[in-house]
């Protein structure tokens, strides 16, 4: 599931707490990032689990409306599309999605009133005032409901994600990756997976010999840059002379030391793609010039490192 930018953003991060803790050890650094990272699935498994509690608190509603004193004709003769959702029925029947719930240890019961907020937001909604009142109910629609209900919804949702921050440290600053996999497993399941269908993994696996090669990517990677990070320092040294080293930020230099490390040390990874994640990252985590002045440093060190020898691509279409 997750691309190589979202491990090079775990790779930043675990830089970052790197660098500005000098007593931690580089076995403990790089376990936090692995850890970090096969946390998001759990994250993601939650918010999935989040979904499957608010259908199910709408059948316990109906359940209860029916034993009203006086119930209207609607309490007894309720609309149940929402609460036999196909898409839910096949999530909560897929063993996967079960042993993982049971492994994360997850469960709601403390969180009544968010799920309740959420259920009369959801009510209130045109998408699911549009979904009830439709046609036939099918696989593909109910589907389609629950990733609106969770990308509209429950994304950026302050409450649950004060719930989610108080349960892990890490899942601060994972939110969005994790949602990214909710997205990317919703989409995964179809209407004729049987109960024993696999779940998406974590590190994306399809077309590789290797099922471990991007999560090797992102220790390596992650080891690179602090091995080197000396050698690395004297290079942006060197080639940002019109700066000085000393006033460069912390996230640009690492920044930089990751592309350092991404161009030596990876041969199969095209320098643009290299130049390009870098400058991305530089938008999303760093100040409004970083960008300009990461593009410019790594720009020439790429060209200079070339022309020495030290930057050497394989591989089809890499040789220059």
């Amino acid at each position: 599931m997750l691309t190589r930018r979202h491990l090079r953003i775990k790779v930043l991060q675990a830089l970052y707490a790197y660098f500005i803790n000098n007593d931690i050890k580089l076995s403990i650094a790089e376990k936090n990032m692995t850890q970090s990272a096969e946390r998001i699935y759990e994250l993601a498994i939650y918010q999935l689990s989040f979904i499957v509690e608010i259908v199910k608190f709408a059948a316990k509603r109906i359940e209860e409306n029916k034993k009203k004193f006086y119930p209207t004709e609607d309490d007894l003769n309720p609309n149940t599309k929402f609460v036999d959702n196909l898409f839910i029925a096949k999530l909560t029947e897929n063993r996967d999605y079960k042993k993982r719930k049971n492994e994360y240890k997850i469960n709601w019961i403390d969180h009544e009133e968010i799920i309740r907020r959420c259920y009369n937001d959801l009510r209130a909604n045109d998408l699911y005032i549009n979904y009830m009142t439709a046609g036939k109910q099918n696989f593909e629609d109910d589907k389609q409901l629950i990733l609106k209900v969770f990308t509209n919804l429950l994304v950026d949702n302050e409450s649950l994600e004060y719930i989610y921050e108080e349960k892990s440290v890490y899942w601060a600053n994972d939110i969005d990756l994790a949602n990214y996999c909710v997205v990317r497993i919703i989409s995964s399941i179809n209407a004729q997976d049987d109960s024993l269908a696999k779940l998406p993994t974590l590190y994306n696996t399809e077309g590789k010999d290797d099922p471990d090669e991007d999560k090797n990517y992102m220790i390596r990677l992650f080891h690179k840059a602090i091995l080197h990070s000396k050698s690395y320092e004297k290079l942006i040294e060197e080639k940002a002379s019109n700066w000085d080293f000393n006033r460069i930020t912390l996230m640009d230099v690492i920044l930089l030391k990751m592309g350092l490390a991404e161009l030596i040390e990876f041969p199969t990874i095209p320098v643009k793609v290299t130049l390009n994640e870098i400058i991305e990252l530089a938008k999303l985590y760093s100040t409004p010039k970083s960008r300009v002045f990461i593009n410019g440093i790594l720009d020439k060190m790429s060209a200079d490192l070339k022309a020495e020898g030290r930057i050497v691509k394989k591989g089809r279409g890499l040789i220059e």
